[in-house]
């Protein structure tokens, strides 16, 4: 990672030259956000959690979804740990997978001394993401730029909190890779493919922040999604010419922009994610979460990091690209929903029981209890 790009990725205020590197053009023609984009989920997922009942109904089996990735905790579903989750990676995946440790807040009275020991152990230095390793939708992810960072982050858990702390890869373009392979299958596919840029606005030398925010077409629209993040420097008047970024973590509910990427797919770029998946035991429902150099090298299966593995839990986010319309989007996540329930009857019927409605409700209510208390994202 040049030092240059360093910065781009923990200064909001580096060179605008790297905005979007490696990315295909964002094209902002047309609506700025769809209508339903920030919906409320509650309201959102009506249909789907109707489906969903219909399905259990039909397959016979509520948590069926928990069978459908078996060596994954919940098989992927909800509170499933990061941690185990990418460690469960064989050689070859390994390679393609950023890397990390864990701490847990309680467990040593020097915990800096302690996590400071296994970065050296993973190789991993100073700046690095720390983000919890219970939890989703990128809540409380940021990078820490120091030991004293990283205290004040750790010390914002709470006291049985574990926390992942991982390499800051040196790539501005990211991506939702999400892939699917049956049970009874040779051959995984490529579902769906998002891509995730950056949110930005650009100084003139006379506007603040705060009115640089409200004032911008797309950001103006989900201000309170970035004016709590930046309140430190939202009276700052920021140069002419300058960008400021609004998020670093790749998540849509952050404001994170996305775009359908399907078009990218490629049979070399399948090939790459088949080959990582079965390094996977019994995993064949998820989302791959990747940097990458650019989107040439994504489409050839080469230079790209993967920075997670989401299980049943995974969306196909490509359904928050403004121009998806709402039947394409509820089409795809029917499809994805019967998918999911599918696997996992093919896995129960291998042999892997799903777990019970009551585990399932208290790993629902443990991280649900966490994620309540985790800090702010960056």
């Amino acid at each position: 990672m040049s030092d240059l790009s360093i910065e781009n990725a923990i200064n909001p205020t580096s060179a605008g030259k790297l905005m979007h590197q490696g990315m295909p053009p964002l094209e902002m023609d047309g609506p700025a956000l769809s209508h339903f984009e920030f919906w409320s989920p509650r309201v959102f997922y009506i249909p789907i959690v109707l489906q969903t009942i219909w399905l259990s109904l039909r397959h016979m089996g509520p948590t069926l979804p928990t069978s459908a990735n078996p060596h994954f905790p919940m098989g992927g579903l909800v509170g499933e740990s990061k941690k185990i989750v990418l460690s469960l990676a064989g050689e070859t995946a390994k390679e393609y997978i950023s890397p990390f440790t864990q701490i847990t807040k309680g467990e040593s009275d020097d915990i800096i001394s302690l996590a400071e020991k296994r970065m050296s152990e993973a190789g991993l230095t100073f700046p690095l993401v720390a983000k919890p390793d219970m939890g989703c939708r990128g809540v409380g992810v940021q990078i820490a730029r120091s030991s004293e960072e990283l205290k004040t982050y750790i010390d914002s858990f709470p006291d049985d909190a574990s926390i992942l702390l991982q390499e800051l890869v040196p790539y501005e373009a990211e991506a939702g890779v999400f892939y699917i392979r049956e049970p009874d299958q040779e051959k995984g596919r490529i579902f769906s493919v998002t891509l995730k840029y950056f949110p930005y606005v650009i100084g003139d030398g006379t506007r603040n922040l705060r009115q640089l925010i409200e004032e911008d077409e797309r950001a103006g629209q989900i201000a309170h999604v970035y004016l709590k993040r930046h309140e430190s420097r939202l009276d700052e008047i920021i140069p002419a010419g300058q960008p400021y970024r609004l998020a670093f973590a790749g998540s849509h509910s952050r404001g994170t922009i996305f775009r359908d990427g399907r078009p990218y797919v490629t049979e070399a770029m399948t090939e790459a994610f088949d080959k990582i998946a079965k390094d996977i035991p019994e995993f064949y429902f998820g989302r791959f979460d990747v940097r990458f150099t650019n989107v040439e090298d994504l489409q050839q299966g080469k230079n790209f990091k993967i920075v997670e593995v989401n299980g049943a839990g995974g969306e196909a986010t490509h359904i928050w690209d403004r121009k998806i319309t709402l039947r394409e989007a509820y089409k795809t996540l029917f499809e994805q929903y019967a998918t999911l329930y599918r696997i996992g009857a093919k896995n129960r019927k291998r042999g892997f029981k799903p777990a019970s409605l009551w585990g399932l409700t208290k790993a629902w209510q443990e991280e649900k209890r966490l994620v309540a208390d985790y800090p702010h994202t960056e």
